[in-house]
């Protein structure tokens, strides 16, 4: 295991460097490491079951994380401007997903796999080329960011769904009555357990940093325990976990003492989905990518505008932020994770190449034009 680690980290720092020269976000270099060192390649790692039991891990403190950052009374404010935009949007493109994995002779329920991952764009592409001092607290940041929230909220539903509907989580053997009263048992947990354990130990004893970084993690894992045992999955009671925190004035010093932790645990998860990959399968999928790489990325910019439009959102800004929303997501590749008993190969890859690819190219095509902490001129370059 430990030779596992040594060589995906290095392979990350190394590859990881380049990326940055070039102005690539690193989640494609994660799951490139994968590709490289995994079976279908150099096969240097042995334990990629291992690994992925772990990396799941990792998607538990990412939905934690972005619990923490929805508290009710910002997703209140939000949902105005945003809300109709995002399901419509989302709809949209999950039914170009459909039709697309229709055409290309998927079965059915891969394409809804297809369509599902193919809904989002990237949270993290979309915040980190946003200016932090610039665009964040005005027009096009807070549009940007208030559709990507939203999304992330129907991102954990599918993922939810994929485990309950599909059976693909740990409690597709559970009882019905018991799945029943899942929700309203975490909804208890997660109402009073923070008044009752979480802030009074916070208060006591909260100058020890160690003491408090243990509490958030085990309040995380506890949740997503008790969904594991109610059968609605781990990744829920996290993301409930989140949200039962994110009323209160620390819940964002939370989220900063868990970045680390989830960073280390989702390159793990990346890199698992790179050993997945089988590379003699890539010529008979690249020019099906391509052409829904095309559609996606010439569609989504428009949509996005026009959709805003109807909000009576200026077009420069609407056609922006369509710009800055044109890839898929990274919740694209944990849906290919949750869903992958339900996908042959070849549909495995496709929407593995399609995501990096929309990752790619929109990374591009917003450096160049928009204002950025990696833009390429200039005058463009700001953070």
């Amino acid at each position: 295991m430990i030779e596992s680690l040594i060589l995906i980290f290095v392979g990350a720092m190394l590859l990881g460097s380049v990326a940055m020269f070039v102005r690539q976000p690193l989640v494609i270099v994660y799951v490139a490491v994968g590709v490289a060192i995994g079976p279908s390649a150099l096969g240097w790692v042995n334990e990629a079951d291992v690994l992925s039991e772990l990396a799941e891990v990792g998607i538990l403190f990412l939905l934690f994380i972005v619990g923490l950052e929805l508290p009710p009374n910002k997703l209140v404010r939000m949902f105005g401007t945003s809300l109709m935009t995002a399901i419509l949007s989302s709809a949209l493109f999950c039914g170009v997903g459909i039709a697309m994995g229709t055409l290309i002779g998927f079965s059915l329920i891969e394409s809804v796999v297809m369509g599902l991952g193919f809904m989002f764009s990237s949270t993290v592409l979309g915040i980190k080329l946003l200016p932090r001092t610039v665009l964040h607290h005005r027009r096009i940041g807070e549009l940007v960011i208030g559709l990507l929230l939203i999304q992330d909220v129907l991102a954990v539903s599918v993922l939810v769904g994929l485990y309950t509907v599909f059976g693909l989580g740990a409690g597709s053997d559970v009882q019905g009555f018991l799945i029943l009263g899942a929700i309203p048992a975490l909804i208890i947990a997660a109402t009073f357990g923070p008044k009752l354990l979480i802030w009074p130990l916070m208060r006591k004893f909260d100058v020890f940093t160690e003491y408090t970084f243990v509490l958030y993690i085990g309040w995380c894992l506890a949740l997503a325990a008790l969904a594991y045992v109610c059968g609605v999955g781990l990744e829920l009671g996290a993301f409930i976990a989140g949200v039962s925190l994110a009323n209160s004035p620390v819940s964002q010093s939370i989220s900063e003492r868990l970045e680390p932790l989830r960073d280390f645990f989702l390159v793990l998860f990346f890199f698992s989905i790179g050993t997945r990959v089988d590379l003699s399968l890539i010529g008979s999928v690249i020019v099906h990518a391509l052409l829904i790489t095309a559609l996606l990325l010439a569609l989504k910019p428009v949509v996005f505008r026009y959709l805003l439009s109807f909000r009576r959102i200026r077009h420069p800004i609407g056609w922006e932020v369509g710009m800055r929303l044109g890839q898929c997501s990274e919740f694209s590749l944990l849906v290919l994770f949750v869903a992958q008993p339900l996908l042959s190969a070849e549909a495995d890859l496709t929407i593995l190449v399609v995501t990096i690819l929309t990752m790619v190219v929109s990374t591009y095509l917003i450096v160049f034009n928009y204002r950025s902490p990696l833009a390429v001129k200039e005058e463009l370059r700001v953070d």
